[in-house]
């Protein structure tokens, strides 16, 4: 699936009215049979609504659901956002229609127009949708911040009213919507957290858009899902052999933090790599034999931390991080592994706050290495963001600036790539939110670099199934109980759910 602007969208809806070809007000009736047929099928059968509308196609949508809800015997009110001008085509055709049922018509010209909302209606947002382009204000804004003061149940259709689809809309007016009803595709502004009060639950509804116009679209932001990754995961040959699925290492722990380099070294090894070297200090050399016993181990310099490498044999990928603390020497400890390696690199947690502390070493990143940072790591790499928007974009300048992979870590990670695409995760859940899932990912990342995909495929099928292992995990435990070895245990099952998808 791909993710498109609210231009692309609008295009879809023409190229779509063209080729199939549809009238747009039969479009328009499609997608508001989509949004009445949820209502019916998520509880809302029975109830009354009060239904804001705007006189474009936002609103257009809103009359049209008005008249479907009237028609099924449901008590409707319509509040009309009233400026003084018809409003378009298609809007016209739909409030002609809605007079011929018993609907209560209202249309709000002040603020004095605007009625109470009565506590058991739901509210429906019709008013904007996608095509704003300046902040909220004036009668718009007083009716939005009336339906946020009720304690109604709000579903907003197609985008919460005051919500930029592409952009951020921080400290905006938008409506907060306990459901928000879009059609066929993600918008960005789905993707950030500073937008989840706004949206609550969301909800795609497939409306038929005509399939052949996304391949005529140049789009840097993709969806992750089952199908891309099952076409970049290799069927293992019957012949195989160890040596096929490469040689990974692993440079992680210190004292009191080996267990942040054991959940990596058990997670690379479920990723299917065929063999794995630990590189720990001299402290974690037992933990790391009797937790992760098919790891080979290799004790460096340095009690409690390492100090410093012996040598990097020729892996097949490198992971760099877990566990590993902040402490003087790891400056130079970096600047060897990047000037020395000769394989690829993925790049965490500590070793990025090391980084991040000295700025220096951004410069020596070899080309095509992955880092997995979280949103506060990667403000102390590049600096910060005004908001979630800017900051998904910092990262894909970055990516393409310093030539490598940037894992943005959140409920929809976002892995973006040197060529300047964004693709964005569609597995996972807030359970995932605990102590030792990022050491998880990054193990699955180095393992899957090691058995010889590209950093954009190890990244990409890495997040995936590091959220599918999350999500069942799970479903089998809970998202409050969910601690990072259960999606290490899950991952055999999700590399089972991948290929019967």
């Amino acid at each position: 699936m791909q993710i498109l602007t609210a231009a692309q969208i609008r295009a879809w809806d023409e190229y779509t009215i063209r080729e199939e070809p549809i009238a747009s007000i039969d479009l328009m009736e499609r997608a508001s049979r989509a949004c009445f047929n949820w209502l019916m099928e998520h509880g809302f059968r029975g109830r009354s609504f009060n239904i804001f509308c705007g006189k474009g196609s936002n609103g257009g949508d809103g009359l049209a659901i008005a008249r479907f809800l009237a028609q099924s015997d449901h008590a409707v009110i319509v509040s009309i956002l009233e400026f003084g001008h018809k409003g378009t085509e298609d809007f016209q055709v739909n409030l002609a229609r809605l007079h011929e049922t018993h609907v209560a018509i209202r249309f709000i010209s002040s603020a004095d127009a605007i009625h109470p909302i009565e506590p058991d209606m739901v509210v429906i947002d019709a008013l904007l949708g996608s095509g704003l382009n300046r902040p909220l204000d004036g009668l718009t804004a007083a009716i939005v911040e009336h339906i946020n003061r009720s304690d109604n149940t709000v579903i907003a259709i197609d985008i919460p009213t005051g919500l930029y689809a592409d952009r951020s809309s921080k400290d905006n007016t938008v409506v907060h919507a306990k459901h928000t009803l879009s059609f066929q595709c993600y918008k960005l502004a789905f993707l950030v957290a500073e937008n989840e009060h706004s949206i609550g639950n969301l909800h795609i509804l497939d409306i038929g858009l005509h399939p052949g116009f996304l391949p005529t679209l140049v789009n840097n932001y993709q969806w992750i899902d089952n199908t891309i990754v099952k076409a970049i995961i290799r069927p293992r040959r019957k012949f195989s052999h160890k040596g096929d699925f490469g040689h990974a290492g692993l440079i992680a722990g210190s004292a009191g933090m080996m267990g942040a380099a054991t959940l990596s070294a058990r997670a690379c090894l479920r990723s299917g790599v065929g063999k794995l070297t630990c590189h720990v200090p001299a402290i974690g050399y037992t933990i790391m034999q009797v937790c992760v016993p098919e790891a080979m181990c290799k004790v460096e310099t340095g009690h409690d931390h390492i100090q410093s490498l012996a040598d990097l044999q020729p892996y097949d990928a490198l992971g760099i991080g877990p566990g590993l603390g902040l402490h003087d020497s790891h400056r130079l400890l970096l600047s060897y592994i990047f000037q020395e390696g000769h394989c690829p690199l993925v790049i965490d947690a500590d070793a990025i706050n090391i980084i991040g502390q000295n700025p220096g070493l951004l410069h020596q990143l070899p080309p095509g290495t992955i880092i997995t940072p979280h949103v506060k790591e990667l403000e102390r790499l590049f600096g910060k963001a005004e908001n979630d928007l800017d900051r998904m974009q910092l990262a894909i300048r970055k990516a393409v600036e310093y030539r490598i992979t940037i894992v943005l870590k959140g409920a929809y990670t976002m892995v973006a790539t040197p060529g300047g695409m964004a693709w964005f995760n569609s597995t996972g859940n807030p359970g995932m939110a605990t102590g030792g899932t990022g050491d998880v990912l990054t193990g699955m990342i180095t393992g899957l670099l090691a058995q010889g995909y590209t950093p954009e495929q190890a990244a990409i099928a890495g997040v995936y199934l590091h959220g599918l292992a999350g999500d069942l995990a799970a479903g089998y435990t809970s998202q409050p109980s969910l601690i990072a070895s259960d999606i290490i245990d899950n991952l055999g099952n999700a590399y089972q759910m991948l290929s019967a998808g």
